[in-house]
């Protein structure tokens, strides 16, 4: 059976104030049902994994570069993260995509690196409103996917997350339909790949626009191990009742 996640980003939110959350949101699961995830800025890193050391919410980084050290100012090696006391590394987001035009050859060398680092990858995933329109969905996410994932993977330190682009922070959502097709999809596509045994452990993450009034619907849906999670993560009273929705599901 896969262990349930519910994964926050918190993106460029917070400053040493935001701990409070880590240590509220810790006293309300002290044996959560369901992995926990934080991923607060690079600033916050040290401080949250001490913040989190005697709890069970784990701490990963927002981003790694593919290289393991040198002249690349500004970036944080796998292995920095690993130091501060992070488990894991969100890769592969929309923003970085399109931010940083980074490409799904950029996100597998980074994936690859931080594999061997021994972090748990998050590899999102994702298409834009007109690639929806075009109805080449499964086209666009079976390339991110295969370009985007090492072949290093394994049930333990890969998660995919399917965010469409068009729904995060939109207040939009994609139907039930549309999101279980795509989660089928991804999962077929990976037994395909790595076999029936490590394609079947690996989690399979939604993100966009998961708020507490739609994630009992969205974690009823086939394949769907969890909720990669925005804005909705930064207050621990906002991300109580997803992860609440997730242990019932």
């Amino acid at each position: 059976m896969r262990r349930k996640l519910a994964a926050g980003n918190w993106k460029m939110n917070g400053t040493s104030a935001a701990l409070s959350e880590l240590t509220t949101l810790s006293d309300a699961h002290p044996d959560p049902g369901v992995d926990l995830l934080i991923c607060p800025p690079a600033t916050l890193l040290a401080a949250a994994a001490q913040t989190c050391a005697s709890g069970r919410i784990r701490i990963g980084g927002q981003d790694c570069h593919e290289q393991t050290d040198g002249a690349h100012t500004g970036d944080i090696s796998a292995a920095m993260l690993r130091d501060v006391g992070a488990t894991a590394v969100i890769l592969g987001h929309s923003e970085r995509r399109a931010g940083h035009h980074e490409t799904s050859e950029d996100v597998r060398a980074k994936a690859r690196t931080a594999q061997a680092a021994g972090l748990m990858t998050v590899i999102c995933l994702g298409e834009s409103q007109l690639q929806r329109e075009a109805t080449n969905t499964l086209d666009i996410i079976g390339a991110q996917l295969s370009l985007s994932v090492p072949d290093s993977s394994t049930g333990e330190n890969l998660v995919v997350a399917y965010e469409p682009i068009w729904a995060i922070g939109s207040g939009l959502t994609p139907t039930a339909d549309q999101i279980g097709e795509v989660h089928d999809f991804m999962r077929t596509r990976l037994e395909k790949r790595f076999g029936a045994g490590v394609g079947r452990s690996v989690r399979l993450l939604y993100g966009g626009s998961v708020k507490p009034d739609n994630a009992e619907e969205i974690f009823a849906i086939s394949n769907v191990d969890g909720a990669l999670v925005g804005g909705a993560s930064l207050k621990a009273s906002d991300f109580d009742p997803i992860i609440r929705a997730l242990e019932g599901a």
